[in-house]
């Protein structure tokens, strides 16, 4: 069976091309438009692993992951952060905030793919 991979970004062209390069290494996809929607679907569709961005309305990736990481059935799903920030201290930010990967925009998606396939056989997110 394929991992699932939530997709948690407001920018529909970045949509398509995360579900386009991620359909094509054979994962199935679970879509949302911001954090509030993220937060839902992975309750709801428990994926094996999220991709998300930082910056999106209603509720952003930051405020997403907190909610992601205080919540037993969601804690251990690894998060990866997929964003356009990419300044001096960003990477330490994110990565203290919950998420267990950085991967700053444009990506490469036979990198993304190692990364996620990475997590993925670890079970959970590291610690």
């Amino acid at each position: 069976m394929a991992s699932k991979i939530l997709i948690v970004e407001d920018n529909l062209m970045n949509r398509a091309l995360f579900r386009v390069v991620l359909l094509s290494y054979g994962f199935e996809i679970v879509e949302a438009e911001n954090g509030a929607e993220g937060v839902k679907a992975a309750r709801e569709q428990r994926p094996d692993l999220i991709l998300m961005d930082l910056q999106m309305p209603v509720m952003n990736g930051y405020e997403a992951a907190k909610i992601l990481r205080d919540e037993p059935t969601t804690s251990k799903i690894p998060l990866v952060v997929v964003t356009a920030f990419a300044m001096n201290g960003d990477r330490e930010k994110v990565l203290a905030s919950g998420f267990d990967r950085y991967i700053s925009k444009p990506f490469i998606g036979a990198e993304l793919s190692k990364i996620i396939r990475e997590l993925l056989a670890t079970g959970q997110r590291s610690e």
